[in-house]
C-alpha cells in the first residue's frame, strides 16, 4: 500500500471536512477512555502529524493548521513536524480557542469527536467560541478514520485475571466498597471508563496498551456490589469468566453506549469529570438519567497500596534493581570506547530486564540520552534521533518494568568516561542529590500534601540560581500505570493535578529531581518511594515519611562529597549499604564486585 506523506493526509482530512460541512476539527492524543498512553487505534495525532510526543493536540481548519504541545516537547515537534503544514503553537501561552478565533469567520463549524474530550473540555470551549460567532460540533464518526485507510485496529490481546494474592483484596470486596460508597453518595451506578481503575477494581489486566498492562474495556457498577463489564467478546476466556464471578456481567464492548441510553431512565449516575467523555454524558442524558460529576471511587483506593501491594512492589525492585546494576557495569565498560549509540544501550538494558522471566513488559519507553539529548527531560529515541554515547560526557537513562508484584520507574545519571566531569557537572548532580535526600528524609504531619514538600528537592537549585521544569514525583501502580493520580510532588502553581491531593500512608510516588543544562547535559535522580507512618516519641498527632523502594547505585564520579553534609553522607552510605543487602543475592561474579565497589562509603 503506498504510504501517504503528511501533506496528503492533511489534505484528505479537509477534503472529509468539506463532505461534511465541517470548517474544521481538533485532533487529541486520546482514546475513549481519557488515557494517557493509547494504544496503535488511537494514534491519530502521530498520523496526522507526524508528532511522537506523549501530550498534544493539532487543529485543522479548510485553511489553517497548528499543533500544541506543551515545554517538554518545543524541540522533538519541530525535528518531527513540518512547519510548512502545521503551525507551532506553545501551551499554555497559545489557547485552542484564542488560535481559532484568530483564524475563523463567525458561522464556523468547529467539530470534535464526543469520545475523546471530556464534558468539561467541550463545555469550556464551546462558550470560549460562542462569543466569537463559532459552534463547536460533536462529530458523528471521526473524520479521521474515515481517511485513515490503514488505521490499526483496537488490540485483540485477551484480559487475564490478575491473582488476588498478589492484588492483596478481592474484586468482591472491591465491588462492595464501591457499593458502599454509591449508597453514601446517593447515587445508583457508577461509570468507570479509566483503563487502569477497570482493570484494579476486577483484578484483571491485558496487554492493549504499550507498556500499561490493562484491557480495552468499560465497567458500570451498581449499588447492590454487582458490575457490567463491557469487553470485545474475544478478550473474554473461560478463565476470566470463572474469576469474575456471576456478579460481574461480561457485555460486548460495542454494547457500552446502548447500556448507557437504556438503562438508566430516572436513576442516578457518577461519572468521574476527568475520564467520563462527552460521548458518555451524551448517551446518559439522551436516555432520561440524571448524572453527576464526582471523582470515581476506586482512584484514591487504588492509589494507597495494601500490604500485598507494597511487598509485591518490593520484589519487582529487587528484581529491577539487578537489571539496572548489570546494565551500568556494563556501560561503565562498553561506552568509553564510543562504539555505542542511545538505542543499542536501551536495547542492552531491556536485554538485561528479560533475563527475569517475570518480567511481563517495560512499563514506558526508555529514555535513553546522551549528551545534550539528555537535556530533554522527555526525550524519546528514534532512528531518526538517535546519536553515538560520545565518550567524556553525561548519559541518563529513565526506565521501568512490570512485573506481577509491582511496576517500577528509575533514572540514574552516570559518567561516560575517559577523564572526569567537569566542576559544574559535579555541583549540578550534588545539588540534585541533596534535594533528592530531602524529599527520601522528610517527616511531615498527616493531612500535608505533595505540593507542600515540592521545595524541598529543589532548595539546593535555587541556591544556585537553577531550576527544573517538571515535577518532583508522580504516583505508580501496582502492575498498572507508571504515572498514576491522584497524588504527585510538583509545585502548586500551573495547574499541575494532584498537588494538593493529601498523602496517606500505603502511596507510591517516584523522587525524581532534576537539572537540565540545553544542548549540553541533563541530571535527574530518580528512586521511588512509599508513604509510610512514623513513630515518633512525644509526636502530637499521626506523622508520615518515605521508605525507598529503588536499589540501585548512584554514580559517584558525579558527588561532589564537599557539597554533602555529615547527614547526607550517612544518608549515601545507608542508602549504599542497602543497595548491597538487597542486590547481593541476585548478582554474582563481576556484577556483583562491580555492585560492592560502587557502594562502599563516600
Amino acid at each position: 500500500m503506498l504510504m501517504l506523506t503528511h501533506e496528503a493526509r492533511l489534505a484528505a482530512l479537509r477534503e472529509e471536512l468539506k463532505r461534511r460541512g465541517l470548517t474544521g476539527f481538533i485532533v487529541p492524543i486520546s482514546d475513549e477512555h481519557m488515557s494517557e498512553y493509547v494504544g496503535d487505534y488511537a494514534q491519530r495525532l502521530a498520523w496526522l502529524t507526524g508528532f511522537g510526543g506523549s501530550a498534544g493536540f493539532a487543529c485543522v481548519t479548510l485553511t489553517h493548521a497548528a499543533i500544541f504541545v506543551d515545554g517538554r516537547y518545543t524541540v522533538q515537534v519541530r525535528e518531527q513536524v513540518d512547519g510548512n503544514l502545521f503551525e507551532y503553537r506553545s501551551v499554555p501561552k497559545d489557547t485552542l480557542g484564542g488560535w481559532l478565533a484568530e483564524v475563523c469567520e463567525s458561522g464556523a463549524r468547529i467539530a470534535y469527536d464526543p469520545w475523546l474530550h471530556t464534558f468539561a473540555w467541550a463545555d469550556a470551549l464551546e462558550k470560549r467560541l460562542a462569543a466569537k460567532g463559532i459552534t463547536l460540533v460533536p462529530a458523528d464518526g471521526n473524520p479521521v478514520d474515515a481517511v485513515w485507510a490503514d488505521q490499526p485496529a483496537p488490540s485483540p490481546a485477551i484480559a487475564i485475571p490478575h491473582a488476588d494474592d498478589l492484588a492483596g483484596r478481592s474484586s468482591a470486596d472491591k465491588r462492595a466498597a464501591v457499593a458502599d460508597w454509591l449508597a453514601k453518595e446517593g447515587h445508583d451506578a457508577v461509570v468507570i471508563p479509566a483503563l487502569d481503575s477497570v482493570a484494579w477494581l476486577l483484578n484483571i489486566r491485558g496487554s492493549d496498551v504499550s507498556h500499561t498492562p490493562v484491557a480495552l474495556s468499560y465497567v458500570i457498577a451498581h449499588k447492590d456490589g454487582s458490575a457490567e463489564l463491557f469487553i470485545a467478546p474475544e478478550k473474554v476466556t473461560p478463565e476470566l469468566t470463572r474469576h469474575l464471578g456471576n456478579a460481574v456481567t461480561i457485555r460486548d464492548r460495542a454494547a457500552f453506549e446502548g447500556a448507557l441510553a437504556s438503562g438508566f431512565a430516572g436513576l442516578s449516575v457518577a461519572l468521574d469529570p476527568d475520564f467520563a467523555v462527552v460521548g458518555i454524558a451524551q448517551a446518559l442524558k439522551a436516555g432520561g438519567a440524571k448524572f453527576a460529576f464526582k471523582q470515581d471511587p476506586t482512584i484514591l483506593a487504588k492509589a494507597i497500596k495494601n500490604a500485598a501491594e507494597q511487598q509485591g512492589h518490593r520484589d519487582a525492585q529487587a528484581r529491577d534493581g539487578a537489571a539496572v546494576a548489570k546494565f551500568l557495569r556494563w556501560m561503565e565498560i562498553e561506552a568509553p570506547g564510543g562504539g555505542i549509540d542511545e538505542l543499542a544501550a536501551a536495547a542492552r538494558l531491556q536485554a538485561f530486564r528479560e533475563e527475569d522471566v517475570a518480567l511481563r513488559d517495560l512499563s514506558f519507553d526508555t529514555i535513553s540520552a546522551a549528551a545534550g539529548h539528555a537535556a530533554l527531560p522527555h526525550y524519546k529515541v528514534d532512528e531518526g534521533s538517535n546519536i553515538p554515547i560520545p565518550p567524556s560526557s553525561i548519559y541518563l537513562v529513565d526506565s521501568g518494568g512490570q512485573y506481577p508484584g509491582g511496576t517500577t520507574d528509575i533514572t540514574r545519571t552516570v559518567w561516560v568516561g575517559p577523564g572526569e566531569p567537569t566542576p559544574e557537572m559535579r555541583d549540578r548532580n550534588t545539588r540534585v542529590l541533596k534535594g533528592h535526600i530531602q524529599i527520601a528524609r522528610a517527616v511531615f504531619p498527616q493531612g500535608t500534601a505533595g505540593g507542600q514538600l515540592d521545595v524541598l528537592a529543589r532548595q539546593y537549585l535555587w541556591e544556585a540560581g537553577v531550576d527544573y521544569a517538571h515535577g518532583t514525583g508522580h504516583g505508580v501502580g501496582s502492575c498498572l500505570s507508571v504515572h498514576e493520580g491522584p497524588q504527585r510532588i510538583a509545585k502548586p502553581s500551573g495547574g499541575q493535578a494532584g498537588t494538593g491531593q493529601e498523602l496517606f500512608a500505603g502511596m507510591i510516588l517516584s523522587n525524581e529531581p532534576g537539572y537540565y543544562k540545553p544542548n549540553a547535559f541533563g541530571i535527574r535522580i530518580e528512586n521511588l518511594v512509599l508513604v509510610e507512618e512514623r513513630d515518633i516519641a512525644g509526636a502530637e498527632g499521626r506523622y508520615l515519611g518515605f521508605e525507598t523502594l529503588t536499589f540501585v547505585p548512584l554514580d559517584r564520579k558525579l558527588i561532589e562529597k564537599a557539597l554533602l553534609t555529615a547527614e547526607e553522607i550517612a544518608w549515601v552510605d545507608a542508602y549504599h549499604a542497602r543497595v548491597r543487602e538487597i542486590l547481593s543475592p541476585r548478582l554474582a561474579g563481576d556484577d556483583l564486585a562491580w555492585v560492592e565497589r560502587e557502594t562502599a562509603p563516600l
